[in-house]
């Protein structure tokens, strides 16, 4: 069918895109609220030590063999091409069993793919965990090195740790490939509340074996908590009505092999990131690894809540639309989801960095976390949350390509990327330590997501050439207008109410200071003040501008309220 341009109706919010955003967020708020309990456990239980910088390069293991194998896979080739044989009428399938189930039903060639992807991904993850058996060791040399600089011990603990934690790779991976049909058929509910239950592992384990196993615990809390989150997403997609039977081919895993093979080159590259990160790391001090990971779990909290929610409730629907050639439903919901992704990132960003101290010494000061590791979480925190606004835009930037079926972009970005990473580390780590690291880590996001920006803008300003015709530039100009014209506005609107919002929090918090050594309830209460009439006054001032998204977000917010209000 022939690509629609964009109508009046484009630039208003979509209520479906809104619903979905705002249920996939109360999934990232539970799994990251119980993430950052996880980590609280942790510091009272081992602080920031060897011991927990250990675990956290074993349990990286696995997350990424998880982001090479399906993480990438999963939003840049499983959604969309899933999303495609989903769609009502695809392949024989049918449509929603009653008009007010916006849901599809799984289509006959949905299931015949589904077979095949998990018989394939069933088989090959088995040989993979067997092969992180035998070669513990070597993993563990080339990620942990530099421990060996401080305290021998703590590379064969690694070796140990990546040993237990293997298995998880298995479950985490298959976990995703179910997670994707899940959203493919625009079921968001069970994927959220299974990654959500995932964090539990440790929770539960840690107070349980702590005593007993030591660090050890934690590996066994891992991977009880990927048993349960595959568990569970089984559970629901067999709700779904998907059966899984054993499949070794469909056209369809063709199509998906190519959309992701330039996603895998460039996760290579991003991997050797990853490995290049914690062997520094392990060479600038045995709590450097530590430290990094409580500053990176505050930083993501806000990244999950917000940008990777939004950015996979519009997925299913960006790729649906591009498949039905509807350019200004294409346009409509991703400038949306960018300017929502802006008005709720901001005031978190701006908030936890004016508020780090008290926030990180009430989440992890006590048991053996010191204030000493206090002081070090939050100089990298205040690094990590500059580096968070770019990445913040940059989920819903990789999506609208990936939804496009253009993974090859983004991929190569990713390797750019990577190379400013490792420029920057180089230059800082001897003179600045892990902060060195931590600022290049800052300076990837940032290249990252401008340079994908700025790829975004040509994309959608090339549409009118195709779709109107134009036979010059004029075309491109006004429709980058139409849809850029929003978005600097948000981002005008934003500025304000985030300034007010900075000005008003930091005076509170000069108030609320006092000499001598900080209490729990002194914390508790600059976070409650002045972090709560900083919000208020944020949201105030973008309601007041009349600013769409704010808008649209407090209608849902009202709505989910009276909704309660009546079924109580």
């Amino acid at each position: 069918m022939p690509p629609r341009t964009t109508s009046p109706s484009d630039l208003h919010p979509s209520p479906a895109l809104a619903r979905s955003a705002s249920l996939l967020s109360l999934g990232a708020i539970a799994s990251r609220l119980l993430g950052l309990v996880r980590d609280m456990v942790i510091a009272g239980y081992f602080g920031a030590s060897g011991l927990v910088s250990a675990f956290a390069v074993a349990s990286s293991v696995p997350t990424m063999l998880y982001d090479f194998l399906v993480g990438g896979m999963l939003s840049a080739a499983l959604v969309p091409v899933l999303s495609d044989y989903a769609r009502p009428g695809r392949g024989g399938g049918k449509g929603p069993d009653r008009a007010s189930d916006a849901r599809p039903r799984p289509s006959p060639e949905l299931v015949r793919l589904f077979g095949a992807l998990l018989s394939l991904a069933s088989v090959t993850l088995a040989a993979i965990v067997l092969i992180l058996l035998v070669f513990a060791p070597q993993v563990a040399g080339v990620l942990a090195g530099g421990f060996d600089r401080f305290d021998p011990a703590l590379l064969p603990l690694t070796t140990r740790l990546v040993r237990l934690i293997a298995p998880v790779v298995w479950f985490f991976s298959m976990a995703g490939l179910l997670t994707a049909v899940l959203y493919s058929l625009q079921r968001f509910s069970m994927p959220a509340i299974a990654t959500a239950v995932y964090n539990l592992g440790i929770v539960v384990a840690a107070p349980l074996l702590a005593g007993r196993i030591g660090i050890a615990s934690l590996a066994v809390g891992v991977l009880a908590g990927g048993i349960v989150q595959f568990g569970l997403m089984a559970w629901d997609v067999r709700r779904a009505g998907l059966r899984f039977s054993v499949q070794w081919s469909h056209p369809a895993l063709g199509r998906i092999v190519r959309l992701y093979l330039p996603i895998a080159a460039g996760l290579v590259v991003a991997q050797f990131q990853v490995g290049l990160d914690r062997r520094l790391a392990s060479g600038t001090g045995v709590e450097s690894i530590a430290w990094m990971r409580n500053a990176t779990t505050l930083q993501q909290l806000p990244l999950g809540i917000v940008s990777v929610a939004i950015a996979l409730a519009a997925l299913p629907r960006l790729s649906q639309l591009f498949a039905e050639g509807d350019e200004g439903g294409y346009r409509r919901t991703l400038g949306e989801g960018m300017r929502m992704v802006l008005v709720l990132i901001v005031p978190v960003l701006v908030g936890l960095w004016l508020l780090a101290e008290p926030t990180v010494r009430l989440l992890f000061e006590r048991g053996a976390f010191t204030a000493a590791d206090t002081a070090q979480v939050v100089r990298a925190l205040r690094v990590y949350l500059f580096g968070a606004l770019f990445a913040a835009i940059d989920f819903p930037l990789n999506y609208a390509f990936y939804a496009r079926n253009n993974t090859l972009l983004p991929a190569l970005v990713g390797v750019l990327s990577v190379l400013v990473y490792g420029v920057v580390a180089l230059a800082l780590v001897e003179g600045r330590g892990f902060l060195g690291l931590v600022w290049a880590d800052t300076a990837k996001q940032a290249a990252h997501a401008l340079v994908m920006l700025a790829f975004l803008a040509w994309t959608i300003g090339a549409i009118p050439r195709q779709v109107l015709g134009e036979k010059d530039d004029m075309g491109r100009i006004h429709t980058l207008r139409r849809v850029l014209g929003p978005t600097a506005s948000t981002i005008l609107s934003i500025t304000v109410a985030a300034g007010a919002m900075a000005a008003v929090a930091a005076a509170l918090l000069s108030l609320l200071s006092s000499p001598g050594t900080p209490t729990l309830a002194s914390d508790l209460l600059a976070l409650c003040v002045a972090g709560g009439s900083g919000a208020l006054v944020y949201a105030g001032g973008l309601l007041l501008a009349g600013q769409p998204e704010a808008r649209r977000l407090w209608q849902v917010a009202q709505k989910s309220l009276r909704s309660k209000g009546v079924n109580s």
